[in-house]
């Protein structure tokens, strides 16, 4: 029997490469001498680099950058096998993470860090960069981001602009002179699934301010400020992307790929799901188990056990989905492709008992799983 283990990370327990990894002791507990196949995945957010250094082969690469609050950090990046792809997660140097909660002012923190991991992947030869977005410190429209990389955003008086979207609106020119030019000769991606304008009621500044620190009245001119700067853009690079669809994605990061770098916006589970190879690995595969935290409505339309399932669908593989938590009925998630849903929740219990015992519950839950797979083999 061929199994295919692809699940995402359990959010704040386990990362994606140590769920595959409990998954499969817990299948071994049945099928011992079943081939295993592990995939640890992810959708452009938390976990990205090493679910696809994993499953590619490529290996990390730690460089110090710039923290969302100017500070030295330590932050890493991925390059794939084929040593000219590499994996940015933007999360690892600009993330919210990164900034204890009573220091998150989105109108100071910047993206500098991100653009600095991008030039250090360009020095290492990558021609081709992913670049995830989830989870971010910042609403700056990537400007930090740009400035890493050479770009000169100026003030009136010729001088750069602080870090920060409250310094946007001081912009009154961007000169690209000293620009590295090796961004014209490579290609990319961004890995994301927000498709939010930069501005306006649903942009960057409006939806995901708040949960970045940002009160009523820093999210009204962290609006203006972008506003402004797409203004700036149009203005001297002639490229249009205040209403442009992901442009709001991870605070107007993905309004500074698309101007500066010319990236391309994709969904960041189809994204994830091409890089790994996972359809090579499903042919001849009798089973998949995937899964995260916890399955919900978001798990239906778009998040990483669905992109697995519907791969697997093409190739009338079974699919088995494994959660720490079930919000949702599985009649939404039978329709579009699951076969069973597991939950490893097994008796009810606090918050802090169920993380306490996460691991222990998940390799638990995933052998009852292959015991009803078993009981269906003999029923055969």
């Amino acid at each position: 029997m061929k199994i295919i283990i692809a699940p995402d990370s359990f959010k704040e327990s386990m990362g994606a490469k140590e769920v595959a990894l409990i998954m499969e002791k817990g299948v071994k507990r049945v099928f011992p001498e079943a081939e295993i196949i592990k995939m640890p995945m992810a959708d452009g957010g938390e976990g990205t680099v090493e679910s696809l250094v994993e499953v590619r082969r490529g290996k990390i690469i730690r460089k110090k950058v710039t923290s969302p609050l100017g500070k030295k950090i330590y932050a890493y990046f991925g390059i794939l096998e084929d040593e000219i792809t590499a994996v940015v997660e933007m999360a690892q140097a600009s993330g919210l993470s990164l900034v204890p909660p009573r220091e998150r002012n989105p109108l100071s923190t910047t993206s500098y860090g991100t653009g600095e991991l991008i030039k250090e992947a360009l020095d290492r030869g990558c021609r081709k960069i992913i670049v995830g977005i989830g989870g971010s410190a910042t609403v700056d429209g990537g400007a930090g981001m740009a400035q890493a990389l050479g770009a000169k955003l100026l003030d009136k008086r010729g001088k750069e602009v602080s870090f920060g979207g409250g310094s946007l609106g001081k912009i009154v020119d961007i000169n690209m002179e000293k620009f590295d030019a090796r961004i014209a000769d490579i290609e990319v991606i961004v890995a994301s699934d927000v498709d939010n304008p930069l501005c306006g009621s649903e942009g960057a500044a409006k939806v995901y301010g708040p949960q970045k620190g940002a009160t009523p009245e820093m999210v009204d001119i962290l609006n203006r400020n972008l506003a402004h700067f797409a203004r700036m853009i149009k203005k001297f690079l002639g490229k249009e992307v205040a209403d442009t669809p992901g442009a709001g994605a991870a605070g107007g990061l993905g309004a500074g790929l698309i101007a500066f770098l010319g990236a391309k916006l994709e969904p960041g589970i189809d994204r994830m799901i091409d890089a790994s190879n996972l359809e090579e690995k499903l042919k001849g595969a009798d089973l998949v188990i995937s899964g995260e935290g916890r399955i919900d409505e978001q798990t239906a339309y778009g998040k990483t056990p669905m992109g697995v399932a519907e791969r697997a669908k093409k190739e009338n593989i079974p699919v088995i989905l494994i959660g720490g938590e079930i919000r949702i009925g599985g009649k939404v998630l039978y329709e579009k492709g699951v076969d069973a849903l597991i939950s490893s929740v097994d008796r009810v219990s606090s918050l802090s008992e169920v993380m306490r015992n996460s691991r222990r519950a998940l390799m638990d839950a995933s052998e009852r799983a292959m015991r009803l797979v078993k009981i269906g083999c003999l029923l055969r």
